[in-house]
């Protein structure tokens, strides 16, 4: 669930928070279970946005507001062309996804990150991707492997 509805300068509705969780189960080609998105036919290979941290890095915000399914810390995200498959193990089993295509940031993010995010965000905004695999993914520390 998110906040962002409507128009970006009436500002966010007061409820619900984002919410961010401890784990996500993924179903392949499906996305992320619970999802607005899940199971949606528009969205069958971009269910799953996948963002790098350091993109937020500039900006003291909770990577919540940045309205993307996965975090990580250490890895160029937007460098990835279409096609490329990775997978996130934390600790379960790896979970593959294939890159489909740039997740661009829209008009809110100048107001719940900083005025002049979205501009900034432009081209760093992460990769929609379709899970490959059906697994669960736990926030904290993972490993990532391409190919």
């Amino acid at each position: 669930m998110h906040a962002f509805e409507g128009r970006p300068s009436d500002g966010p509705r007061p409820d619900p928070e984002p919410v961010g969780r401890d784990h996500v189960e993924l179903r392949a080609g499906l996305g992320i279970v619970g999802d607005r998105f899940f199971n949606h036919p528009a969205h069958h290979n971009a269910a799953v946005t996948v963002i790098a941290a350091e993109s937020l890095d500039p900006w003291p915000v909770d990577p919540l507001v940045a309205r993307r399914n996965i975090v990580v810390r250490g890895f160029d995200v937007d460098a990835l062309a279409r096609g490329t498959v990775f997978s996130l193990d934390t600790g379960a089993r790896p979970v593959r996804f294939e890159v489909h295509r740039p997740a661009s940031p829209c008009a809110w993010m100048d107001v719940v990150v900083a005025p002049g995010a979205l501009k900034a965000l432009r081209g760093k905004g992460g990769k929609r991707c379709v899970p490959l695999d059906d697994g669960v993914l736990r926030v904290g520390p993972a490993v990532l492997v391409l190919g």
